[in-house]
């Protein structure tokens, strides 16, 4: 069942479609900590976390009320849409939001 559900998400995410979500962003004491996949989280660098998109991909999120984009790499499990680090989720809307409506395409 697991592995439908990856391969439904990852068909609606192929290159060249995007879907719509709401992106969140990690809390502070995460920072330094190992992620999912084994990478040492940092709030600086453009990371993610998804619920089912394998460790590695590489997706564009594009903030849907001010057209700003981020490419993230995803390196972690979420319960949520798209979980952003800090520096990533600045890049296209500011930490007071707390959510942002989002586009997230795969890029690779």
């Amino acid at each position: 069942m697991k592995k439908l559900l990856v391969s439904t998400l990852m068909i609606a995410l192929s290159a060249g479609s995007s879907q719509a979500q709401t992106a969140t962003y990690y809390a502070s004491h995460y920072h330094g900590k190992k992620t999912a996949s084994g990478v040492q989280f940092n709030n600086y660098q453009p990371l993610a976390a998804h619920p089912s998109l394998p460790f590695g991909t590489k997706v564009k999120v594009t903030n849907r009320k001010n057209g700003k984009s981020v490419i993230v790499r995803v390196v972690d499990r979420c319960r949520c849409s798209i979980d952003l680090s800090q520096g990533a989720f600045k890049q296209i809307g500011s930490l007071k939001s707390g959510r942002i409506p989002v586009n997230i395409k795969i890029i690779r």
